[in-house]
């Protein structure tokens, strides 16, 4: 996410907030989860402490696998899933809390505007509990009494876990938040190698380096519903990309959103709902025309029961279903089926936002590699080139491979077969796992359940110069953020030529160095730099009419 990302996002909410706090909103809890039928909330697992990489509790189990993914098997009623839970994953779910905390802190670093967001935040998720499907409300519940008590500033522990789980839309329902831009793809007959189907995705998810560190391979085999793996992080019961041992799948793309006034259903809640409770496509539509939202969300739902993949286009106001009648489908971020045709918001992402380049990258390359393998589709999804194989710069996110990635994923359905990568992004190994033999068997062993043989191999491009110095780039630009900040900052040019040097292809780089130029009034390398990112490949039409308006003004004062 830019800089400049952040900074809308914290003007909007300090603007919101100022009129939000007049009506001095308590912050308070008025409803608890529907406890009966389920496991006491007094169970206290005894979680036993095999090794630092190894935790048990009967058959469920934590796991760091020699990939460095943490395995999560959890079995049960809700509150027996979320008490284990969180007894397995204390430390991980401590760990995760402090990077997320850190992040607003980052953000909102003035304490005084900081519970003024707590506030308003408190006022917009007021109803929040409502859209909680109860048996969820109960596992959060079980989780949270397995969190640090030193955020209770934010929220009560059950509190602040509703919260988080709705963080990405209202971040994302807010100012269209740019963090989140995904691109995935399924293909079948034909465009498949052996005929059936296969997807891939990547969740082009980023909070911060030690937010994405601990990812936990999740999988879940509840008392009632369908067993699942998901792709997640400590603490986040939501979906944002599984399968189910039906072999149905899921994934999530964010789309245009408008302001809502309060918070409902979280998507990553509606997909865990569908992956838990669906075997086939009209099952899934079924459940999430029955959903309230209140972001604008394209979920691809694959059913190897249907030999079918759909879209489904959910936001508060409108529902659509996207099907095709050849042989893929392509979601990015934004909307398709007829439904949303004349949507002036899905219009004006398609005319100035970045989806629509990544959409047709992505045909280029399913075009270049078909039929599809998933070998062939990790390495789709880890392209960093632009349309036509161009370089755009690494980090651009026009980009299918972001090099933010917080995971990518390929599913093979009918054979109940995952592949997910491991850190960082997307490059190093993904590790496969069959759902048969995880959910088919009864879990005794305690060992990891990859299958060595489909392990698709690290990139090579994490062993190359040219990651060396998007690492380089990444560290310079943290440094560069600063004084982009601080109108007061002494600026080294020999380290700002240095950052432009490292990732030259990126207009970006040459953009702020022209900013840091023309505020130094070295206005003709200022002219120069914002003439170099005007040729390169850049990313909004927003971001062009900056550039382009920074150039004008550079070259008058040079004249």
């Amino acid at each position: 996410m830019k800089l400049k990302d952040n900074i809308q996002f914290g003007l909007i909410i300090f603007i919101v907030v100022g009129i939000i706090t007049s009506c001095k909103v308590r912050q308070t809890i008025e409803h608890y989860p529907d406890f009966t039928g389920y496991t006491s909330e007094d169970f206290k697992p005894e979680i036993q402490k095999v090794h630092d990489s190894l935790f048990t509790y009967h058959s469920n189990y934590l796991l760091k696998n020699r990939f460095q993914q943490w395995e999560l098997y959890l079995e049960g009623d809700a509150m027996e899933r979320g008490i284990i839970g969180g007894a397995l994953m204390d430390s991980l779910m401590r760990y995760q809390e402090d990077a997320f905390v850190e992040k607003i802190d980052d953000l909102v670093p003035n304490k005084k505007k900081q519970m003024r967001l707590l506030k308003f935040l408190g006022w917009y998720n007021r109803k929040i509990y409502k859209y909680f499907p109860n048996e969820y409300q109960v596992e959060l519940y079980g989780l949270a009494k397995y969190m640090t008590s030193e955020y209770n500033y934010i929220g009560p522990a059950y509190l602040r876990n509703l919260y988080y789980h709705g963080a990405h839309d209202i971040g994302h329902a807010l100012v269209d938040f740019s963090m989140v831009q995904c691109t995935s793809a399924g293909l079948w007959g034909s465009r498949s190698a052996d005929g059936e189907l296969i997807l891939g995705r990547n969740l082009d998810f980023y909070l911060s380096d030690r937010f994405a560190e601990n990812k936990v391979v999740l999988f879940v085999n509840p008392k009632e519903g369908i067993p699942f793996v998901s792709v997640t992080w400590p603490g986040m019961m939501g979906v944002v990309s599984g399968m189910n041992y039906e072999g149905l799948t899921i994934t999530m793309n964010a789309g245009k959103s408008k302001i809502p006034w309060t918070a409902k259903e979280p998507i990553s809640i509606l997909a865990r709902n569908i992956l838990e409770h669906a075997s086939t496509t009209e099952e899934a539509i079924a459940i999430a025309q029955k959903s309230e939202v209140f972001v604008s969300e394209a979920l691809m739902v694959s059913s190897a029961k249907d030999n079918k993949v759909v879209i489904i286009e959910v936001s508060p106001k409108n529902f659509g279903v996207y099907e095709v009648s050849g042989e893929e489908i392509i979601c990015s971020n934004h909307f398709q089926s007829d439904s949303y045709r004349k949507d002036k918001r899905n219009k004006k992402r398609i005319e100035t936002y970045h989806s629509m380049y990544r959409y047709e990258r992505m045909q280029e390359l399913l075009d270049e590699n078909s039929p599809i393998t998933p070998t062939k589709m990790a390495a789709i999804l880890r392209d960093k080139d632009g349309l036509g194989g161009k370089k755009i710069g690494y980090g651009n996110e026009k980009a299918i491979n972001q090099l933010i990635c917080h995971h990518g994923v390929v599913f093979k359905p009918e054979k109940k077969q995952i592949w997910i990568s491991t850190s960082p992004y997307n490059l190093g190994a993904f590790t496969a796992y069959d759902l048969n033999e995880i959910f088919g068997n009864k879990n005794t062993d305690y060992k990891s359940h990859h299958i060595d043989s489909l392990t698709i191999p690290t990139d090579s491009f994490l062993y190359s110069s040219e990651y060396a110095n998007y690492e380089k780039y990444r560290t310079l630009d943290k440094e560069i953020s600063r004084w982009l900040k601080d109108k007061e900052a002494v600026i080294n040019t020999d380290m700002l030529e240095e950052y432009r040097q490292l990732n030259p292809d990126f207009w970006y780089v040459h953009y702020n160095a022209g900013v840091l130029y023309y505020r130094m009034e070295k206005y003709e390398k200022a002219r120069d730099a914002f003439k170099i990112a005007s040729d390169l490949e850049i990313t909004t039409t927003q971001d062009k009419e900056e550039v382009m308006k920074m150039l004008k003004k550079a070259t008058k004062k040079v004249k």
